[in-house]
Order: C-alpha cells, then structure tokens, then sequence
C-alpha cells in the first residue's frame, strides 16, 4: 500500500515488481506478484498505466495496459446486460397483462410448456412449489410475472471503461418505441461494476456464480430487493465472466512470474487484485515463499479495505505491510505546492527542502498509525527519484523508523530493477518472521452506522460523521432486509485523509459527510458514497492520450507509460 498519493502516483506497482524481483531473481527466494489490470480511464486519463516502470515493470506492457485477455470487456458485457434486462422488464411489466406476460415468459416451445431451472428456482423461492406451468392459480401467475420493480430504487447503473464525465448524468429510454418510460440514470467507470468486485473476491465458479446471483439491483414497490436471479440472468452472466475468472500470468522485466486479475480501484471499489490470484500464487511459491500483493492508494482506503474485506472473503492472514513513499508525495504534505498531472513540478520537488520533507512525515506516520491498528508489521519503502538528495532520504527513513515502522528502506528499482530492492526484499524477510497479531477493526455485528464511524474516526481522523437523509434511509432500509452484518466499503478520494481532496497531511476535527449508501450485495459489502465522490472520472485537458500514438510500420505502440 501506500501514503496519501499526489495525483502523479508514488510507485506502488512499481515497488511491488521490483520487490519481487530482487527477492526471486537475487535473492532466490520463490516469490509471486499479485496486481490488479489497469482501466483504461487513466491509461488514457491522467495517471497513465500500472504495469510499473523503468527497470520494474511487468512485460509486455503494452498488453499489460491495454486490453489483456479482454477481463474489463467481458465485465462491461455482462454489467450492461443484466442493465438491459432491468429497464427491459420494467418495459414489459408495464405494457402487458399477467396471462400475456407469463405466456411469453414460459412460451410453448414444440409443443411443450415448460420453465427454465432459473425459473424454478424463483418459483421455490416465491414459496410455490409447482414444476407445472398450467397448474399455477391467477394469483401465483401474477406473483411469478411481474418483478413489480420500483425505477426510483434503481441501483444497477450501466458502466464504460473510459472517462466520460457527460456520462455521469442521462435520461434512458427517450425513444417513442419505449412508450414514455424515461428514467433519470447514469454511467460509471467499468472497474467500479459490482462484477469486478465480485471477480475480485471470488474463490471458485460456483461461488462467482452464487455471488452474481446475489447483486440486488433495484427494490420492488413494497421495498423487497430485487435481484439478478430474480431477473432470470445469473447463468448468462456465468456465462460470460467464465473465462474472466482465471487469473493471465505474465512477467518482470527480470523473468519473475506476475498474476494480474481483477482492477477495481480504491477509491470507489474496494482496490485489490483477486483473491484466486492470491491463494493460487500462495500455492506455487510454497510454503518458505512471498505474494506480493497490492491494495490500491493509500493505506487509509486499499489497505483497510484489503483487511476488513477481502482478508475476510479469503482467511488468509497477511505477514507484513509494504508502505510507499516518496519524497515528492511527502513535500505536498508538508506545505508544498499543489501537484498537478501535466504541469512540471515547483523547484519546492526538485531542489533540497528539508523542513517539507519533515512536515509532511505526518501523513507517513498516520498511515504507520492504520497499520498498526492492525496488527502487521509495517516496512517503509522510500521509492527514490533522481531529485532527492541523500539527507531528505535520510531523513525520511529515521522518521518513519522512529514512528514504529519495523524498518524503513530506500528503493532504486526504477533505475536498477531488483538490484535497487535487494535492501527493501531482506528487510521485508525479516518482518515477515515478526510476531504477528493481526486483527479486524471492527464486528460484524455492529450497526451499519457505527462501522463507518470506526473507520472515519480510527483510520481517517474525523470527529465524527454525518450522514444525508438519503444515506440514513438506505441504511435503514438494508438493516431491515437483513444486510446489516456487511463489512463497510468506503467510497471516498485517494488524495486526502479527509473528504476533500486539498486538504493534505493529516486532517483533524473534520465531520466526514456520508451523502449516500448503496450495497454491493453480491460483492458481498455495503459502500458509502463520502461527500461529492463520483463514480465516473472526467479527462483533464491534456490527457495522457495526446502522446499514445501507433507506428504503422511496426506496429509499435509509443507513449504508454
């Protein structure tokens, strides 16, 4: 994991790859890199790729980042169905009788009537334990027909692997042939589908497709969840994510072997790479070998998530945080001027400024502070660039040492590749051999309302939380349909503690404001939605796409990164 980013990225794959690098191919010890698969919003947004860099990177890149086995798009696909199914049903409710409706759900086919095993499934789950379309009463038709789905409860949005602000708000259904069922909608990133997080926490075919059975999409009128089993969608959804659930092997620089499977990010999802990934590559290395495996921003979101959701979807137990830092990320902290994608950095990032350095250790310190709230033994990773000077790095790593962090390394595997991480890979051994007393933040079995307290109070330091009548009904109303005993999956921004993104540091006395609440039922999680955070990032005005371009000749791809 890592410190509260700039909006440049402080290195977390790149360190990721050159640790295990410098573990398997100078240390000879098995060691396996779990990572998650870029969206294509900030390949070509602001960020650029996740393959790594320099002298650290996953090979081929240019798959790596663009459309590898094709995971997004079959997540898009299947998302975009079951979308499809919601608004065409509703379509079909509203226009037609019971006895119409229900004959061309169980139509005569060659001569026979029969219903679907989804069909009998719902049949039996209505409490009508009939296998015989011609023997169901008026009443039971009804029952079994009409999904009675309410369109101001929609939850299920459509989802587009690009940034696309416009998309954020729309109108469906404008064409006459829809009959005047206009609804107001909208698109998010591909990566924050519930099926991705549902890939990411998956641990077989069953499980996946149990779990897609579960997403609760909408609620009828009489406030009962709707489901994707309801609309009879499940096995097509399997269907298509049934290649997406194996993990695509792939490569370091250095020939050591890489998992990349699953992307949700962290800040809106719950940013970790799969737990398939994890538990396979667990298997390979054996039982004296690391997975490395990355939790997505900062150790306030992707790790905290990494520990209260999927650690609980998977048992496993991990041995050591990896904290990164840079200097760059610490200087904003410290007073420095704002970063910005695309704009060179102030002369306060490439000249020596040591009392920056010093003030923004808070944000190192506090992130050392969550991690051990855990109880895993946390090693400080200083990704090191060309800029800073020996005592900035100096300073950082007695810093960090002295805040409790088991060690604190300076890493140049950009530069050097797994040579540059020797240091970090011992260091991260020896962690590993600590006393381990790894534990929850909070129960279950707490109110949906305190659990997100804990977390805004313990790991992100707000006062307290303040929740819009909108969040307050919906928690309400998942408490009432028995989804209270979910973990929490915060959705908030990456660059701050806080809500608001300009506040660096360590933010205090803030109230952190829960503007909405939805529940990833499948996934398996309920995520709060923390002020005005969008589910759909927009383009700056100079995207990384200007410098992608294709050689025609070679067919060579330049300006990925």
């Amino acid at each position: 994991a890592r410190i509260t980013p700039t909006p440049l990225g402080e290195g977390k794959s790149t360190v990721t790859v050159g640790l295990v690098q410098a573990l398997t191919a100078h240390l000879n010890i098995n060691s396996f890199a779990c990572l998650r698969q870029p969206s294509q919003g900030p390949t070509f947004g602001v960020k650029g790729g996740a393959a790594g860099g320099g002298y650290a990177q996953v090979i081929p890149m240019e798959e790596f980042n663009l459309h590898l086995t094709g995971d997004i798009h079959a997540i898009t696909a299947a998302n975009n169905l079951l979308a499809a199914a919601i608004d065409a049903r509703i379509l079909h409710e509203n226009t037609q009788s019971d006895k119409s409706l229900y004959n061309r759900l169980v139509p005569v086919v060659n001569g026979v009537r029969g219903f679907s095993a989804i069909q009998l499934a719902r049949l039996r789950r209505l409490g009508i334990n009939k296998t015989d379309p011609e023997t169901l009463t008026e009443e039971e038709i009804s029952k079994f027909a009409r999904l009675d789905i309410d369109p101001a409860t929609i939850t299920w949005q459509r989802v587009v692997d690009t940034n696309d602000r416009f998309l954020r708000r729309i109108t469906v259904g404008q064409a006459n042939t829809e009959k005047g069922f206009v609804r107001q909608a909208q698109f998010d990133i591909a990566v924050a589908s519930e099926i991705m997080a549902i890939l990411a926490l998956t641990t077989s075919l069953q499980d996946m497709k149990e779990r897609l059975g579960k997403m609760v999409v909408a609620n009828d009128h009489k406030g009962e969840p709707v489901t994707a089993e309801d609309l009879g969608v499940t096995g097509a959804l399997a269907v298509l994510m049934k290649d997406a659930i194996k993990p695509t092997l792939m490569q370091t620089l250095e020939g050591t072997p890489v998992f990349v499977h699953a992307g949700p990010f962290a800040n809106i999802a719950h940013g970790n790479s799969s737990v398939l990934a994890d538990k396979i590559a667990l298997k390979l290395v054996g039982e004296k070998g690391f997975v490395v495996t990355e939790a997505g921003f900062g150790a306030d979101i992707g790790m905290e998530k990494f520990f209260n959701i999927k650690c609980r979807a998977s048992g496993l137990v991990p041995s050591v945080v990896v904290l990164v830092a840079t200097v760059r990320a610490l200087k904003m902290h410290g007073g420095g001027p704002s970063v910005t994608a695309g704009a060179p950095l102030k002369k306060e990032y490439t000249e020596e400024n040591l009392q920056l350095v010093a003030d923004g250790c808070c944000n190192l310190q506090k992130q050392i502070q969550i991690t051990q709230l855990f109880g895993v033994p946390v090693v400080v990773a200083l990704n090191v660039f060309k800029t800073d000077s020996p005592a900035e790095v100096d300073l950082v790593c007695k810093i960090a040492k002295e805040s409790g962090a088991f060690d604190a390394v300076p890493c140049n595997h950009w530069s050097d590749g797994g040579r540059g991480a020797v240091k970090l890979a011992q260091a991260v051994e020896k962690a590993a051999n600590q006393k381990n007393s790894f534990k929850y933040l909070y129960s279950l079995e707490l109110p949906i309302v305190e659990k997100i307290r804990i977390i805004a109070q313990k790991v992100y330091g707000a006062r307290d939380i303040e929740l819009s009548p909108v969040a307050q009904s919906q928690v309400d109303r998942y408490t009432r349909q028995g989804f209270g005993n979910l973990p929490i999956c915060m959705a908030k921004t990456h660059l701050s503690l806080s809500h608001q993104p300009e506040r660096k540091g360590v933010p205090t006395g803030f109230i952190l404001p829960i503007s909405d609440v939805r529940a990833s039922i499948g996934a398996g999680f309920i995520y709060p939605l923390v002020g005005t955070m969008s589910t759909m990032p927009g383009l700056p005005t100079r995207p990384c796409f200007y410098d992608i371009d294709l050689d025609p000749i070679t067919e060579q791809v330049k300006g990925l990164f």
